[in-house]
């Protein structure tokens, strides 16, 4: 039986796509997310993950092991790492060299989040992956096995990568966790033993159930002897209520535009959401939309997030950061911090 959570330790995280607003460039970008991630060390904050997607303006986020480098470079104490690595636009022997010598450089704060899908387009994974096989083979299992025997060193005895050896040994193995918007990722960490992380803003109404299968169906393994799950979602607090609303008007344009078919996926800016006249498809999307993110003063998210913690069984949110400007972005992700009490744990 599942001994219920002390809302009280809901630990937060932060979820970076490293989004290039409008009006600025990459460089900016990146050197706000530097901020950022220095910020969320000094508050607390558990890990800062980055994301990976490919042919978009709107984000730079396309190697989430490099930025991880840059992170952890940056601060002493938070986790950094990936949500996640796209596995099928990878080789798996290089993501095992790659992220082991991220742990070797950084001992004991990398985490590897492990993605099914390439998540792009299917010219662009072709680009990536540079073979039509390749882009529509469903071998994520095969992938994944190999993954997890180069970090063991432990391959079956007559497997042809068996006398291929990575740097270092197994020691230096991050945190590994699968990530999931649907019932398939979990099944993966449940079995072999992995962490789990569910991104709520692609799928609310699962988030609920599939943590919960995942903490009671849960398999220890080497890479974990105790279940880790984490609820990501999308999440803007402000001072007050009104506040949030007005700063989470891009983001319900843009989830909207997106839910429509829109060929324009940018990030809105606040004037140009706050003068927008949606549609009725539109406005139907972005009402449907309400359940994916948590908008509001900061004691209003906090206690609703502490809540869906509750539900969920896990101990940790890692909060998706759709801020519309880095001024929102520092304030929003202070506040939390003041409202989980983080500094004093």
């Amino acid at each position: 039986m599942i001994s219920t959570m002390n809302e009280q330790n809901v630990r937060l995280s932060i979820l970076d796509f490293v989004h290039v607003y409008k009006h600025t460039n990459p460089m900016e970008s990146l050197n706000n997310m530097t901020e950022v991630v220095r910020l969320a060390d000094q508050l607390g904050y558990t890990r800062y993950w980055f994301t990976e997607h490919h042919n978009t303006t709107s984000q730079i986020s396309t190697s989430p092991d490099l930025l991880s480098v840059h992170a952890a470079s940056h601060t002493k104490n938070i986790r950094v790492g990936a949500g996640g690595i796209m596995l099928p636009n990878h080789s798996p022997l290089k993501v095992v060299e790659n992220f082991t010598l991220l742990e070797a450089l950084h001992p004991r704060r990398v985490d590897l989040g492990i993605g099914r899908a390439s998540g792009t387009d299917g010219v662009t994974a072709l680009a990536l992956q540079r073979s039509h096989e390749r882009a529509t083979a469903n071998d994520f299992p095969d992938q994944l096995n190999e993954l997890l025997s180069f970090f063991s060193r432990k391959f079956p005895m007559d497997h042809p990568f068996g006398e291929i050896s990575p740097p270092g040994d197994e020691t230096l193995v991050p945190d590994i966790y699968m990530l999931g918007s649907s019932q398939g990722g979990v099944r993966f960490a449940t079995e072999k033993g992995l962490g789990f992380v569910f991104a709520a803003h692609l799928a609310p109404e699962l988030a609920i159930p599939v943590l919960r299968f995942y903490k009671n169906n849960f398999s220890p393994s080497a890479y974990m002897k105790e279940p880790k799950s984490i609820l990501a979602i999308g999440v803007i607090a402000a001072e007050t209520e009104e506040e949030a609303k007005y700063l989470a008007g891009p983001l319900e344009l843009m989830w909207a535009r997106m839910a429509t078919g829109s060929s324009d996926l940018s990030f809105p800016t606040l004037e140009e959401a706050s003068k927008y006249v949606y549609t009725p498809q539109e406005e139907a999307a972005r009402q449907y939309n309400k359940e994916r993110f948590v908008i509001g003063s900061a004691a209003n998210a906090a206690e609703k997030l502490k809540r869906i913690a509750k539900e969920a069984l896990v101990n940790e949110i890692m909060i998706a950061d759709f801020y519309p400007d880095q001024a929102s972005r520092l304030k929003g992700h202070q506040l939390l911090a003041e409202k989980f009490d983080l500094r004093a744990k």
